[in-house]
């Protein structure tokens, strides 16, 4: 995948093996997608690249959260520690933090299937990482549950 029409027409051939029609991209190949409630996925075509940049927000922290949460997220994003590759970023203002996966263009429009599966999973760790960083938010003394790995979870792309 190396040009936006080649992105939206993969993202058509997902939703039509799958059914998934809210995974429809705007203009600019955005797709945001509401997921149970609880997250917003997000689909950035970045055509430079050819690369597909997932994010999703897992997290808003208090402007007094525990050192403890940080410690965690810079370990997981200067060594990848459970994060299946991903990294996360911290929102300036809002203190949201963000979860971000890049998918390999080229290797994603051979399987649209495989693709959802690894949004699925993607989604899991997430909602693994909210739990735990919660854990902390509820209890700064108390150690939050460490995050199952996720290549026991079959991330791959």
């Amino acid at each position: 995948m190396r040009t936006m029409d080649e992105y939206k027409a993969f993202l058509a051939a997902v939703r039509k093996n799958t059914g998934l029609d809210m995974l429809t991209p705007d203009e600019g190949g955005l797709v945001s997608v509401r997921v149970d409630g609880a997250y917003t996925l997000n689909l950035q075509f970045v055509e430079a690249t050819g690369k597909v940049l997932c994010f999703v927000e897992i997290a808003e922290l208090p402007k007094d959260a525990p050192k403890a949460v940080y410690r965690d997220l810079l370990v997981g994003g200067l060594f990848g520690t459970e994060t299946a590759g991903g990294h996360f970023t911290l929102e300036d203002e809002s203190e949201s933090v963000i979860y971000n996966y890049f998918f390999d263009g080229d290797v994603v429009a051979g399987d649209p299937e495989e693709f959802v599966s690894t949004l699925e999973k993607i989604l899991q760790l997430c909602e693994a990482w909210a739990e735990r960083i919660g854990g902390y938010l509820t209890d700064d003394t108390a150690e939050a549950s460490v995050v199952e790995s996720p290549m026991d979870w079959g991330l791959r792309v």
